[in-house]
């Protein structure tokens, strides 16, 4: 099989051929492309491989290029991971928020709709391409705001693209572990959008061991989620929330721990120093992204863990590995027939209620040769059901102002997110951004 990874001279792009490495189970990828518009990015990336795949017998053959179409012609799985405007629009996604009193977050908030108004167009012109050049591929999808594109690429490729996210599979995980279960024997209650979803039960021999878990301090004290949230706010909302909820539930505290430097200017920061060492010392490739890849994930939402208390990330989770896993499962899958139940974003249909049928919503999947199916899930109670719709909407009027140019629907999707305070602060959101990000300005250029 052939694998073309978009954004392929990205620092996360190691942890997925690292993963190829250990698949030994046919049919397997045999060829990995990888495509950037970075020539530099690609060659620092291609030693990392090179470098991982060493003492390997017929490691996956790599080649790179800098042209979408020959990227994409005749793939079978296409891995996008592409970030439009590089870290530089991250920075500007978080610092123009926060220039305004607003939370500044990647994917949530005022951050997450303008990083998917410059990135959609884009991501839909990839759709267009992989329905030219590679009719049968599935496209998986990490691209953020992830839910965002992939609801805006299944208007090209419908089924055939799946959004995928490690945040909810992590809690999971987590919680698992807390009481002592395998993670692989569980079956999690698992709803919402991407960044932006609940764990309200976990079961396991046909029973819901949520609640004993959250009635245990100690045991509640082994998940990341409950230290940040609290035990006394998990157990009024009887579930455990996605981390990203943090933003939602506690955007006072989120804000002013990130009012000095932000997260996308920490890794900006990191990975020049990581792409600089690489060009001065490729022999050292692989050692210099272990040590950037670890000082990455000990950041990962250190402002929460900080003001939260909740304290450094564990060791087992960092190690546990993330969206490479789901990548790999999610393709053996479907190209072996090897059934699974997944978190993924796929489209609604009625699997949940109360949300259009052509939303992408991130639930419970089952998985196998032919294909994905949604799995139905109990209905939201209205104080997630609220938020989910309001946040829906958000992304739904984003994706039709990238698609349409329109700064109107643009000024009304930042309103209409909860984290934003105005109708007079959207309008200044829309011109800080396109006053900062070129990629943004081209999108929406007018008034």
């Amino acid at each position: 099989m052939r694998l073309a990874v978009l954004g392929g001279g990205g620092f996360r792009v190691p942890l997925v051929y690292g993963a190829l490495l250990r698949d030994t189970a046919k049919p397997r990828v045999e060829e990995v492309v990888l495509y950037d518009v970075s020539p530099e990015r690609l060659e620092a990336v291609g030693h990392v491989l090179a470098q991982l795949a060493a003492g390997h017998d017929d490691p996956p053959l790599v080649r790179v290029t800098t042209d979408l179409d020959t990227a994409l012609r005749d793939a079978d799985f296409v891995f996008s991971a592409i970030r439009v405007g590089g870290l530089a629009g991250r920075t500007a996604d978080e610092r123009v928020a926060l220039d305004l009193g607003l939370l500044g977050q990647e994917t949530t908030g005022p951050g997450g709709v303008a990083y998917g108004l410059r990135t959609i167009p884009v991501a839909v012109r990839v759709a267009e391409r992989v329905a030219a050049l590679a009719p049968g591929a599935w496209v998986i999808n990490f691209t953020n705001p992830a839910g965002m594109v992939t609801e805006a690429m299944r208007r090209v490729l419908g089924e055939r693209v799946v959004g995928i996210c490690d945040s909810p599979i992590g809690l999971v995980r987590r919680a698992a572990s807390a009481l002592g279960l395998d993670p692989a024997r569980v079956s999690p209650d698992y709803v919402g959008l991407n960044h932006l979803g609940w764990l309200r039960g976990l079961s396991h021999q046909g029973r819901d061991v949520l609640p004993g878990l959250l009635a245990d301090d100690t045991a509640l004290r082994q998940v990341e989620e409950a230290r940040i949230f609290g035990p006394d706010w998990v157990r009024t909302l009887g579930a455990l929330p996605n981390e990203y909820l943090y933003y939602y539930y506690f955007t006072r505290e989120a804000v002013a721990a990130t009012s000095g430097r932000t997260r996308g200017e920490s890794l900006l920061e990191q990975q020049e120093r990581f792409y600089a060492a690489v060009r001065e010392r490729p022999g050292q490739a692989l050692a210099e992204w272990t040590r950037a890849r670890r000082e990455r994930d000990e950041s990962y939402m250190a402002e929460a863990r900080d003001v939260t208390d909740a304290g450094e990330r564990d060791a087992a989770d960092l190690e546990a590995g993330g969206y490479e896993g789901i990548a790999l499962a999610l393709m053996a899958a479907i190209a072996r027939g090897e059934p699974a139940t997944m978190i993924l974003n796929v489209r609604n249909g009625v699997a949940v209620p109360g949300l259009p049928e052509d939303a992408v919503v991130e639930i419970p999947c089952a998985v196998d040769g032919s294909g994905v199916r949604p799995l139905a899930t109990r209905p939201l109670p209205g104080r997630f059901l609220g938020l989910v719709q309001q946040v829906k909407a958000v992304e739904q009027t984003a994706i039709e102002a990238a698609l349409t140019g329109s700064s109107r629907l643009a000024v009304e999707a930042f309103a209409l997110h909860p984290l934003v305070d105005s109708v007079g602060t959207a309008r200044r959101l829309l011109d800080g951004y396109r006053a900062r990000v070129p990629q943004l300005a081209e999108v929406l250029p007018g008034r």
